[in-house]
């Protein structure tokens, strides 16, 4: 399935591309995106791993990631669904995975409730059967409310890679915020 682009009032959500590389390293190597997310700045190494697995989920699970760009076109951060096989309890693979980060200046905005509040629409309408997930670290309190907003409930509190981990759900009847426009 090709990966859509998804519009909002305020955003765009495009397909990731290798030119998207720079924009990304400069997302995860900040210390203030990455703190709740993998506890470190991120190598480029790591990065260049992560584009490709986002291209990579479009092409074989007909689901990914999208760059999310203000309306002028400024990058501002990534969000979209993955199936990452995680090694966590409980067992989440082959349930989509959704998952935000935003460079500090678009936070505090609702940048990242409308660009997720899209995804889950999109994913409402293309893939509408079945629960989402998402795993948020339960310090993390921006994107807690976040995932509440949207309607994800607590699941269970687990440990990934020895961290504290918050596991929550969406069910496929309960409604996302937020709309969009999708073109191919």
């Amino acid at each position: 399935m090709p990966s859509p682009t998804l519009q909002t009032e305020r955003l765009r959500l495009r397909p990731p591309a290798l030119a998207d590389f720079s924009a990304s390293l400069d997302l995860w190597s900040n210390p203030v995106v990455t703190q709740y997310i993998s506890g470190g700045s991120q190598s480029r190494e790591t990065v260049w791993a992560r584009l490709l697995r986002y291209i990579g989920h479009w092409q074989a699970l007909g689901f990914g990631y999208w760059m999310v760009e203000t309306q002028d076109g400024t990058p501002i951060g990534e969000v979209g669904f993955g199936d990452f096989h995680r090694e966590i309890t409980p067992d989440i693979a082959g349930i989509p995975e959704i998952g935000w980060a935003l460079q500090p200046a678009a936070h505090g905005q609702g940048y990242a409730t409308e660009a997720a509040g899209a995804a889950m629409a999109w994913r409402k309408a293309a893939l509408p059967h079945g629960p989402t997930v998402c795993i948020i670290d339960p310090a993390h309190t921006a994107s807690l409310a976040v995932a509440a907003r949207l309607g994800f409930m607590p699941w269970a509190d687990t440990l990934y890679h020895a961290r504290p981990t918050r596991l929550l759900r969406h069910m496929p009847l309960a409604s996302a915020v937020g709309t969009s426009k999708i073109s191919q």
